[in-house]
């Protein structure tokens, strides 16, 4: 036993993100709570749309803010973000609380190893997770567009903003909601994952999501970085609020290029680049001979 013992310290001086897990020590019960993701998650939400936000509303008159806008001239005003923060607060208050509570009433306290993950076991299953979660929003996505029914009960409520902006991310209907919820907390259950890895990939997906709803083309940001266009990023999915047929998956762009439901996205400023004025071309030319 002894030995066992011995063991935990000498492993754990081999683990990069161990001097990173060891600062949870003399904060066990906050983490252990089953609430912790919760309100961990609402914070980092919360706080990145306040963020861009008060960007809209204080920085619209300065010039690199319409250089990056992919809608330059959609104004975001005080009433659109009334209506967006307004839903996005009672679907909390109304669901999300709720099922907070009902989870921190019958979940266990969660276990907290003695070891970091790897970064190996925390890349490679945070993208996986990242991977399962694109393809099943993707079929969700394409069905609930596809079956008038769906469309006008569910998804509509999020497509009544054509010119996306920060609050437009949760701008749902709360079935979408749970929907989206259930399936983000559920994909790390496929790997066991160790509950850094967990939170980790909560933020990621949070981060990303709301990302992609900014309406912004800013050259730091993930689609530009990722090589061979690979991921969408915020240009993608603007184009789908404005072209609602097109460009279904949520991150990645496989599935809507191998289909055909893929769209250039028109960039910074809102620039058209040629491969989409040429996507527009066919597309017209189809509807005169439809």
């Amino acid at each position: 036993m002894q030995n066992a013992t011995q063991a935990v310290p000498e492993v754990a001086q081999e683990r990069f993100l161990q001097p990173l897990w060891d600062m949870r020590k003399g904060h066990e019960d906050l983490l252990m709570s089953p609430l912790f993701p919760v309100i961990l998650s609402i914070v980092v939400y919360f706080g990145e749309c306040f963020t861009f936000m008060l960007v809209d509303l204080y920085c619209y008159k300065q010039k690199w803010y319409n250089k990056y806008k992919i809608q330059p001239d959609k104004q975001v005003t005080l009433p659109l973000i009334w209506d967006t923060l307004n839903l996005t607060f009672w679907n909390h208050v109304l669901f999300i609380m709720p099922a907070a509570m009902v989870q921190w009433v019958w979940t266990p306290p969660t276990p907290l190893p003695e070891l970091a993950p790897t970064v190996w076991e925390m890349v490679w299953q945070q993208a996986a997770a990242l991977v399962i979660f694109d393809f099943q929003y993707f079929v969700w996505h394409l069905t609930h567009h596809k079956i008038r029914f769906l469309y006008r009960t569910i998804h509509a409520v999020h497509h009544r903003y054509h010119a996306p902006f920060t609050w437009v991310t949760q701008y749902l209907h709360p079935w979408e909601l749970i929907v989206v919820g259930f399936l983000t907390t559920t994909n790390t259950w496929f790997f066991n994952c160790h509950c850094l890895t967990i939170w980790s990939y909560m933020l990621i997906s949070i981060t990303i999501s709301v990302e992609a709803h900014i309406g912004f083309d800013f050259p730091f940001l993930l689609h530009r970085l990722v090589p061979f266009g690979l991921y969408g990023g915020s240009p993608k999915h603007d184009m789908h609020h404005q072209k609602p047929l097109t460009n279904f998956q949520p991150f990645f762009n496989h599935f809507d290029k191998i289909l055909g439901f893929y769209c250039p996205p028109m960039s910074a400023g809102g620039v058209k680049s040629k491969d989409l004025q040429e996507w527009e071309r066919k597309h017209k030319e189809t509807k005169k001979q439809g």
